[in-house]
């Protein structure tokens, strides 16, 4: 089963204006589809652009609702095929954060790295200042 998405949908996908979508669309960047009922764009070509457009944002550029953010020194780290345990000394508080293996490598977390985990309820987030 086909999957399109209207314009719209697809500029919050990828996180920017219809008008960006539109000149995309305009420029052959995206191809759109307009058999019946409103233009779309197919999945698997916004996927692709998608996946161009995944540059990382500059550490704490993205916004978040956590507050409590605490700097300390990444003092081990545990890599398997696929997950990650990585332990950081924040002050006097040990915080250990479980991740995927790509993500702890896209950080470059090693020992003795800077880094932030970020708090919220139950779950450690972890990026680099």
């Amino acid at each position: 089963m086909p999957t399109s998405y209207r314009i719209a949908e697809a500029a919050a996908l990828l996180g920017v204006s219809d008008d960006t979508v539109r000149r995309w669309i305009d420029s052959g960047r995206l191809v759109v589809s307009r058999d019946v009922g409103p233009a779309t764009v197919d999945g698997a070509d916004l996927a692709g652009v998608a996946t161009r457009l995944r540059e990382a944002p500059e550490p704490g550029a993205t916004p978040s609702s956590a507050r409590n953010r605490l700097t300390g020194i990444v003092t081990r780290v545990l890599r398997d095929t696929v997950m990650a345990q990585v332990e950081i000394q924040a002050g006097p508080f040990r915080l250990v954060s479980l991740m995927s293996r790509e993500a702890a490598d896209e950080l470059g977390l090693e020992v003795g790295v800077r880094a932030v985990a970020t708090v919220k309820a139950t779950q450690v987030s972890v990026d680099v200042p």
